[in-house]
């Protein structure tokens, strides 16, 4: 009996009501914020978008696909301890790695951008070389933010410590400082505003491990203001489903949603927008059904 089965959640993302052993798909959340630098509230992003996700319908018509057909398992929120990030980190390599053991594909809820650092140093033990493919408004590569090396400014920073040159993707760059940009010139492959060049980056990794991880502020804030750090002059939703099409062609190993903040969107517009992110991100995974 695999070390993860337990009595299925009462609260779950939608049409996620397989059992972990039949499971293709594992959905977990990390309900943790706290270097958040501005606004916090991410730790509450995993229990709004189950809840809200029953306004939703399973069938995408988008993919032409429905989840009520996809075996997903959802372990809800893990436990994490409050305070220091070092710790947090542990809980979710050690829950991603009994995932990937188990021949499970992890799909991590934020949280801030920080808990995508716990899952990729499981994954690339079982994959050395990996790559990741980062939308996101910022670049996320400083050495360190107000004394810290453990923080959402510097996740993306700390795992090119794990991959080296060449192997981080980022589109919809729209914020860093400058040393950050200087930095990643001749290291880090950055697309700034925008998704163009995608196509040629997933026929480039055709045959790469990818993990695929998506901070929502690459959206225009007039489509999410529920976020830690808004920037404006994101993407489009329309545009954010198509890459995620795109990306998930590839072999994905690993992905997460992160930096959804509900209290600052009192309409729900921002959760709900998510849910729909959620789903169509599960429904585009190429795993057995």
């Amino acid at each position: 009996m695999s070390k993860m089965k337990k009595t299925q959640n009462i609260e779950t993302f939608i049409g996620c009501g397989s059992n972990y052993d039949d499971a293709c798909i594992i959905l977990f959340g990390a309900p943790y914020d706290g270097t958040t630098s501005n606004r916090p509230g991410a730790r509450f992003g995993g229990g709004a978008i189950r809840r809200e996700s029953f306004g939703l319908e399973t069938y995408s018509p988008y993919l032409e696909r429905d989840l009520n057909d996809l075996k997903v398992y959802d372990g809800g929120e893990i436990e994490l301890s409050y305070g220091a990030p070092v710790p947090v980190l542990k809980t979710i390599y050690n829950y991603t790695k009994q995932v990937i053991t188990d021949e499970k594909l992890p799909v991590m809820l934020g949280g801030e951008h920080l808990v995508t650092l716990g899952a990729v140093r499981a994954i690339v033990e079982k994959y050395p070389d990996l790559v990741i493919i980062q939308f996101d408004a910022h670049l996320d590569l400083r050495d360190e933010y107000l004394g810290q090396k453990l923080s959402h400014a510097c996740v993306m920073r700390r795992c090119h410590e794990l991959t080296g040159d060449g192997r981080i993707f980022q589109f919809g760059i729209r914020s860093g400082d400058r040393e950050e940009f200087a930095w990643a010139k001749d290291r880090v492959y950055t697309q700034k505003f925008n998704l163009d060049g995608l196509d040629e980056i997933v026929r480039k990794l055709k045959k790469k491990p990818v993990y695929f991880t998506i901070d929502l502020d690459v959206l225009d804030t007039s489509v999410f203001p529920a976020t830690g750090t808004p920037e404006a002059g994101g993407i489009s939703f329309n545009e954010l489903l198509s890459g995620i099409s795109k990306v998930c062609e590839l072999n994905i190993v690993g992905c997460d949603l992160t930096e959804l903040s509900p209290p600052y969107d009192h309409s729900g517009a921002s959760t709900a927008a998510t849910c729909k992110v959620l789903r169509e991100l599960l429904l585009s995974l190429k795993v057995e059904s």
